[in-house]
């Protein structure tokens, strides 16, 4: 096996479920140290949430140099029911040409490459031009609240410079390198109490059913467009996930109606403008309700710019794909890194797999990610 290779396997035999570390900063904190890395180790959360987090500088020859980070997650989520694996998840193993094991995808092969790449760039390079940093959380899979977030807020403190990231997310549809995330959809959430009268189903006139008075209003909700979106997001979204009511008894008009729902939404709209447009349908409705609103994240973009240019430039080299500029999927902790980094972009292995029953990435794409990370720190910071 290549350096890389062996290295994945080593990640992904840690069992790292979410917020575990299991060890995985330190195998790559020793790695990076060995290389001039000044490590530091952030723990944050509550004792039976602890998480740890991994911050590795190495500075540049010269002063104010420009700032590359790689950043990325040792946690993985939870392997579902182990019977239904082919293969212990946490026992890596090659079956037709993949390497399968919990986090093989999302993003142990990611972070064996980043580490890989900067070790290959600084024995040719010893005395770069400029600065590589790495940030590694065990709480992205989680509620990320002692994660990326608290470094984030420890780095905007120090006024740490950082000038392009690379986040190791999963962005591969098809082939290697052929989709980067430039940005990523804000996620708003939210829980709707509709309240009614509850009674007896025979005697409506003495009851007020929620399900019946709030109806019309979650359809005006999936009826309204929030925005057209622009050349970089799709327009915004509102769905609802889940809707309940009722006691379980078929006799009995509930008191209130629950009803979970989303928007993911597009840099044409805000948190606050959703919210007020959500608070106008309902009052027009004349409900008796309440709200509980939860901002997952608000959206960020890269436009185009020397980090996708350099990236892109690689992974034609490396692969000849051309690689396409996207904002869609779920949420990452690049809208934490957007806060404090100008340039933020996320790139990694193909993502069929993620969060599935026997995860896997293909064997030969693991040293061409390596290698398209490497180029990227030549074009970058050599």
């Amino acid at each position: 096996m290549s350096p890389t290779q062996i290295l994945v396997h080593d990640l992904i035999s840690r069992h790292s479920v979410t917020p575990h570390d299991a060890g995985c900063q330190q195998i790559i904190g020793a790695r990076l140290a060995a290389l001039g890395f000044s490590c530091e180790t952030v723990e944050s959360g509550p004792p039976d949430f602890r998480v740890t987090n991994l911050w590795a500088l190495r500075q540049g020859a010269v002063d104010d140099a420009p700032v590359l980070m790689f950043a990325g997650h040792t946690d993985v989520v939870p392997t579902g029911p182990l019977d239904q694996w082919h293969s212990d998840p946490f026992v890596p193993t090659v079956r037709d040409g993949r390497l399968y094991g919990r986090g093989a995808a999302d993003m142990k092969t990611s972070l064996a490459a980043m580490v890989v790449a900067v070790e290959e760039f600084l024995a040719a390079r010893p005395q770069p031009r400029g600065a590589i940093a790495f940030l590694l959380t065990s709480d992205e899979e989680g509620p990320a609240h002692d994660g990326t977030v608290k470094v984030c807020d420890l780095l905007a403190a120090r006024r740490q410079r950082l000038d392009w990231c690379i986040v190791g997310e999963p962005t591969s549809t098809a082939t290697l390198g052929d989709v980067i995330k430039n940005g990523r959809r804000g996620s708003l959430s939210a829980r709707l109490t509709v309240r009614g009268v509850q009674g007896h189903i025979a005697y409506p006139q003495l009851a007020k059913n929620p399900i019946h008075l709030a109806a019309p209003a979650l359809a005006d909700l999936a009826q309204i467009s929030w925005d057209a979106g622009n050349a970089h997001f799709p327009p915004t979204s509102w769905q609802m996930s889940n809707i309940h009511a009722g006691t379980g008894a078929t006799n009995v008009i509930p008191g209130e109606l629950v009803v979970d729902f989303n928007f993911r939404f597009s840099t044409e709209s805000t948190p606050e403008q959703l919210r007020q447009r959500v608070h106008a349908v309902l009052d027009r409705h004349a409900l008796d309700y309440s709200i509980d609103w939860t901002l997952g994240g608000e959206p960020f973009l890269t436009p185009p710019g020397a980090l996708s240019k350099a990236l892109q430039a690689a992974i034609r080299e490396e692969t000849g794909a051309q690689a396409q500029l996207s904002t869609t999927g779920g949420t990452s902790d690049g809208r934490f890194i957007a806060k404090i980094c100008p340039q933020v972009v996320e790139f990694g292995p193909i993502n069929a797999s993620i969060h599935k029953i026997d995860e896997w990435v293909e064997v030969n794409a693991i040293d061409p990610l390596k290698n398209i990370y490497r180029r990227t720190l030549e074009a970058l910071v050599a």
